[in-house]
């Protein structure tokens, strides 16, 4: 993220960053993979909490269908008090948005090569966004993007952009 900064998400530097973290990423998956494989969700007691960092990004910046393959174990850790939440909503919100749908909890940017910016990925009913998040125990979207990305949380574009999204969607569909 910091090269992006500094030279611009398409820049050579970034990209010669991004081959090295595919490689990496690659042995990575193969490790989580196994390990999840054979022995389930690891304890927290076990892994503590960067272990859970770690295994749910990998998880995370894998193909979609691995996702979807690990997203009940990760339900499942959530609801033993074993993963927390946000990493499982980071998981569902980047299954939707690879799926092209609108998102659930608002935690996936998507970069805007028109305004070269990165803004919120599309989100279902963000008026209620805050309520989805509150009952899985998140944070308000609008603090966690200025934590996270030093982002402003715009509902009214936020409205606009998911409402354009869907139109778009609804149109491909018909045809």
């Amino acid at each position: 993220d910091s090269l992006m900064v500094i030279y611009g998400a398409e820049s050579k530097e970034v990209q010669e960053q991004q081959e090295i973290y595919k490689k990496n990423h690659q042995v990575n998956e193969k490790k989580v993979r196994h390990i999840l494989d054979a022995h389930g969700w690891p304890e927290k007691k076990i892994i503590g909490e960067q272990g859970n960092w770690t295994i749910c990004n990998v998880i995370q910046h894998s193909d979609n269908e691995v996702r979807v393959k690990y997203l009940p174990m990760m339900r499942q850790a959530v609801l033993d008090k074993q993963l927390a939440p946000r990493f499982l909503v980071r998981a569902e919100d980047r299954i939707a948005t690879e799926n092209g749908q609108l998102q659930i909890y608002g935690g996936q940017m998507k970069y805007y090569p028109e305004t070269k910016s990165f803004n919120v990925w599309p989100v279902k009913d963000p008026e209620n966004i805050n309520v989805r998040r509150a009952e899985i125990g998140l944070d308000p979207i609008e603090q966690f993007l200025k934590v996270r990305f030093d982002f402003d949380w715009d509902l009214e574009e936020q409205i606009q952009r998911s409402e354009a999204f869907e139109a778009e969607m609804k149109s491909k569909e018909a045809g």
